[in-house]
């Protein structure tokens, strides 16, 4: 059906810099297997952890050579054997891939492709994936967030980032978040939060403490714990709770600021959540784009071949500005 097609996918034969993220052009279209959904990639959000795992210093390191990406957003061009809920000619986006993304045709499983309403279009499906699925798990199911509880986005502007203050506004929080740039800041206001605050000023902390009137916040969403995670800890009210998102190195903290208050420090790996939870965050999302408060925003794109760009820029750039996303 379509093995004799070929396609361009960015292919990764060793772990390293950005530079082994190599073009090629004469790769064979993958066949979708039983329950698999065979993609025409129109965009692909690159993530944070794509680095990592690139780099080699990640927990999972895929056998070599392999192509990265799970967040592509396309239209359905064949299903394999037993898939019922999808057809050829579907608008999709993924929340996980079995060939990887970075492609110009992806294969995903069944149960990690979703309907992309019409009101998003390819660059906004593949900026939902891992954002907003990450997002909901921190929120919903480590913290546990209520309505009225005050969540402090730590690291707002970036994809999940933007994910968790709109989710947090529509769960019915009280939403703070931080940027490094006025324009982050204005992101940050823009997708719901009730107060942005820039994390490059000095005393910024003390002025998220001055805006809970020194009771501190309830739930932290946090995006570079090897910086933060300390003043963290000294932010949160009784009973608080930090969700690590992102950490790029070790970090050192006083246990003794978690007894103070009880607090609780807990992981966030989306890749560990059940095929349950996967499907409670898929339609609470899916509600989110028809009523309208999910509105992914498109940051810098990057055509295929520039995928090495993309990644040191997702890492090295002075402040995050929406999802950054490859092109096809």
């Amino acid at each position: 059906m379509s093995g004799c097609r070929l396609m361009r996918a960015i292919t990764v034969s060793e772990f390293g810099a950005a530079s082994v993220l190599t073009l090629s052009s004469g790769v064979t279209v993958p066949q979708p297997g039983h329950a698999q959904v065979l993609i025409r990639v129109h965009a692909c959000g690159v993530n944070p952890v794509e680095t990592y795992i690139r780099s080699g210093t990640y927990a999972r390191r895929p056998a070599l050579p392999y192509t990265p990406g799970s967040d592509v957003a396309g239209v359905v061009d064949a299903v394999g054997e037993g898939v019922t809920a999808l057809k050829t000619g579907d608008r999709v986006f993924t929340t996980a891939t079995e060939s990887g993304g970075y492609a110009e045709f992806a294969v995903a499983a069944e149960d990690c492709v979703h309907k992309l309403p019409a009101a998003l279009d390819f660059l906004q499906g593949a900026s939902v994936g891992i954002p907003y699925f990450t997002a909901y798990r921190a929120l919903v199911h480590k913290a546990r967030a209520k309505a009225g509880e005050t969540v402090l986005v730590h690291g707002a502007s970036g994809g999940v980032g933007v994910a968790a203050c709109q989710l947090s506004r529509a769960l019915g929080l009280r939403v703070f978040g931080t940027a490094g740039t006025p324009e982050g800041m204005k992101l940050v206001l823009d997708s719901g939060a009730h107060r942005a605050f820039n994390h490059r000023e000095d005393g910024y902390t003390d002025k998220i403490m001055e805006a809970t009137e020194g009771r501190g916040v309830d739930v932290i969403v946090e995006m570079l714990s090897n910086v933060n995670l300390s003043r963290d800890l000294q932010m949160l009210t009784y009973g608080g709770r930090v969700t690590v998102v992102g950490s790029r190195g070790p970090v050192e903290i006083n246990p003794r600021d978690t007894m103070a208050k009880e607090s609780c420090i807990m992981g966030v790996a989306l890749f560990l959540a059940t095929p349950e939870e996967k499907k409670e965050c898929a339609a609470l999302l899916y509600a989110g784009m028809e009523a309208g408060w999910l509105r992914p925003v498109v940051g810098s794109q990057y055509p295929l071949h520039e995928a090495a760009q993309s990644h040191h820029d997702i890492i090295e750039s002075p402040g995050a500005a929406g999802k950054i996303v490859l092109t096809m």
